[in-house]
């Protein structure tokens, strides 16, 4: 459960909490939010007819989603998009969609570090505020490489058909349909085989989380 993460010496640490549940709750609404006004920008009506061509954040989160991230770490969020209605080759048009969540999230990271380095060269001296943008840029880290994985019902899949020769993609978009078996997969049967990919996630996403930040 993610709340062992904010478990320090026997007690829990309320801020850290706090603010994971606060970065993870912008970081998926625009995260989301890129997603909508790319496919706008190449002319699907979808995520405008629903609301999602906003920065208001809530109507990006799906509240099972959030409520599950909350307690057990991981969750999501969606944003309708309809492929056939984007201008051009829809593969390709629907791997640009895919790719501005991810890119979102490294924009995020970076603002967050920037902000980071600010307070330091500040000497702000405030705890909860070096531990909010700490945890702002490793989220983020982890948000753009976990949707960057090749695999549904991640943006990298489609990301990855979109690239692929016509005959090639075409083959392996069926696979979409177990997209939520595979999610679960990562997170429940691997870890069971001792195939911790999710952890290998979160340690990269802290190696470039210290980079960015400098410590």
């Amino acid at each position: 459960m993610i709340i062992q993460m904010f478990i320090e010496d026997g007690s829990f640490n309320v801020s850290g909490y706090l603010s994971f549940l606060m970065v993870a709750f912008f970081a998926f609404a625009y995260h989301e939010f890129a997603h909508a006004w790319v496919a706008d920008r190449l002319g699907d009506p979808t995520p405008r007819a629903n609301g999602r061509l906003t920065l208001n954040p809530i109507p990006h989160i799906d509240a099972t989603g959030f409520i599950l991230l909350a307690l057990f770490g991981f969750g999501w969020a969606s944003t309708p998009v309809s492929p056939h209605l984007l201008r051009g080759n829809p593969r390709q048009s629907y791997a640009m969609v895919a790719v501005a969540g991810p890119l979102a999230n490294l924009v995020m990271a970076l603002l967050f570090a920037l902000a980071f380095r600010l307070s330091i060269m500040l000497s702000l001296n405030i705890d909860w505020v070096y531990t909010f943008l700490n945890i702002g840029v490793w989220l983020n880290c982890l948000l753009m490489i976990f949707n960057l994985l090749p695999v549904p019902p991640l943006d990298g899949f489609s990301i990855l058909l979109g690239i692929l020769p016509s005959e090639m993609a075409y083959q392996l978009a069926p696979l979409r349909q177990y997209g939520m078996l595979v999610f679960l997969g990562i997170f429940f049967i691997l870890p069971m085989l001792n195939i911790h990919l999710f952890g290998g996630i979160i340690g990269y996403s802290f190696t470039i989380a210290r980079f960015l930040t400098g410590i």
